[in-house]
């Protein structure tokens, strides 16, 4: 890496990048991250990469301070790499998750909120986390160090439950002479410390509403204890009740219990096999015959089933999102209602782009506060289906004669009806086009005076295709500006 360049002129930070990085600019208007600062700082950085269109720099020394700028709690931070933000005060994190969720939606998406993005702080900011993972090397415990492998060795954590942090502490004194990774979990006053390659089957048991959920060593569950029923209870919420839901990424069945009580048939899709003994573990400690667990791949599952249409799907996929032949899938199933989580703001916003291009209608925008003193983000969506798709028509990159008919029905990627009436027509330009998110053609905005009932969709620089359709939304028709065009 070359030297690191010292910058003389002060630099101030006016916002928060994704991955909690502060942003600011240099002298030359270059944008600079920094980590470590916080929006109102004014600070002397010295810069230690620099890019095309950005650089990253590091705090030199604090000019003045942002006014949410707080003293950390943990004597480790800035080195391990567990939080990020615990030098910036809680509802300034809030703030600003709710800021880069916005911002997602809008850049990636292209779609403006249906109202602000709804916060559900986490009741306190430390002493939350009832789960984790901690490295034994050594004789040492403790977290992996920041951007390293290397272990940064502790003996207490902020943001663990008081439970759990004990434990640690009692651990910190006496390691187990078995180096390796270790899961420590707490729930109810009860406390469980495994070494995860000896132990991957013992399971661990707790209680959220009137479920109990257990998992195995090593199988994902949410962390945070303070909250983890309010983020049942959301999601139990935005799904509703009715006759069949599908529920995506399903793993222990956190949600599923409860889905399983307000639709009278629940088909549960996963991949992770530790994740699916669980599940139907505790289906059956619940009682509950309603719901039918299938394992694998979502995308493979959804390919090689034909699934009764369902009311309501849930989904709440890693941070990749969705992959693109389970999203095809997915549209084609019709679901009334789609409610996702999402860990990933970003893989959330590219997935909410092709849903809204196949109809769907952003409801509800919600922030949980999962990983507070961090920039993760947890997001809860709510998609409708907007009844008017149903009986729309897209030309998907062919022409056909004015009055003509489409001879091909839709091609699977966009299968939301049959073919209607098309007409082609002229424009003189094109303004405002955006690439499709489910087809070859281009996106255009109506001419001034387009017939009623007609969307615009190009085929060439100076050539568009006018779909016809009933009033309402019309699919993989998105206009920049305001995310959801209506037909005249």
């Amino acid at each position: 890496m070359p030297d690191a360049e010292k910058i003389d002129a002060p630099v101030v930070i006016t916002g928060l990048a994704a991955g909690g990085d502060g942003v600011g600019r240099l002298a030359d208007g270059c944008v600079v991250f920094v980590p470590f600062s916080v929006p109102g700082d004014q600070l002397r950085i010295r810069v230690v990469e620099r890019r095309k269109r950005f650089a990253r720099g590091e705090i030199e020394e604090i000019l003045e301070p942002g006014e949410a700028r707080a003293e950390p709690r943990c004597a480790v931070f800035g080195e391990c790499g567990g939080c990020a933000w615990q030098h910036l005060e809680h509802q300034a994190q809030l703030a600003a998750k709710a800021q880069i969720i916005a911002d997602s939606i809008g850049r990636i998406a292209g779609l403006a909120l249906p109202g602000e993005v709804i916060l559900t702080p986490s009741p306190s900011a430390y002493g939350y986390r009832a789960r984790t993972r901690v490295l034994v090397e050594g004789g040492r415990v403790g977290y992996r160090k920041k951007h390293s492998h290397r272990l940064c060795a502790i003996s207490t954590c902020p943001i663990l439950t008081p439970e759990l942090d004990a434990l640690l502490a009692e651990i910190a004194k006496g390691p187990p002479l078995a180096d390796g990774e270790w899961e420590l979990c707490s729930a109810g006053g009860r406390v469980r410390s495994v070494r995860l390659s000896e132990h991957a089957g013992d399971r661990f048991s707790l209680d959220v509403g009137p479920d109990r959920v257990a998992f195995s060593a090593g199988v994902f569950a949410q962390s945070n204890g303070l909250l983890i029923e309010t983020l049942v209870e959301h999601v139990l919420a935005a799904a509703g009740r009715g006759g069949q839901l599908l529920e995506l990424f399903c793993g222990t069945g956190l949600f599923t219990l409860g889905l399983a009580r307000n639709f009278d048939v629940v088909v549960a899709i996963e991949s992770s096999a530790s994740a699916v003994a669980d599940l139907r573990a505790n289906l059956r400690a619940a009682g509950r015959d309603n719901v039918e667990v299938v394992e694998g791949r979502v995308e493979e599952v959804l390919a090689t089933r034909d699934p009764h249409r369902p009311a309501v799907v849930v989904l709440d996929p890693p941070r990749p999102g969705l992959a693109p032949s389970a999203i095809e899938r997915l549209v084609a199933l019709e679901a009334g209602r789609i409610v996702y989580l999402s860990c990933d703001p970003a893989t959330l916003a590219r997935d909410l782009g092709i849903l809204s291009d196949h109809g769907y209608v952003l409801q509800r925008v919600e922030c949980i506060d999962l990983f507070p003193q961090t920039p993760h983000i947890e997001t809860l969506v709510t998609l409708e289906a907007d009844p008017a798709v149903s009986d729309a028509s897209v030309l998907l990159g062919r022409e056909a004669p004015v009055g003509g008919r489409l001879s091909k029905p839709r091609p699977a990627a966009c299968p939301t009806a049959p073919a209607r009436t098309v007409e082609t027509v002229h424009i003189p330009s094109l303004p405002g086009t955006r690439r499709a998110g489910c087809s070859a053609s281009t996106r255009v905005e109506p001419p001034a005076d387009p017939s009623p009932g007609h969307a615009v969709f190009s085929t060439s620089k100076d050539r568009a295709t006018a779909v016809c359709s009933r009033p309402g939304r019309v699919s993989c028709c998105r206009a920049p500006a305001s995310g959801s065009p209506r037909l005249p």
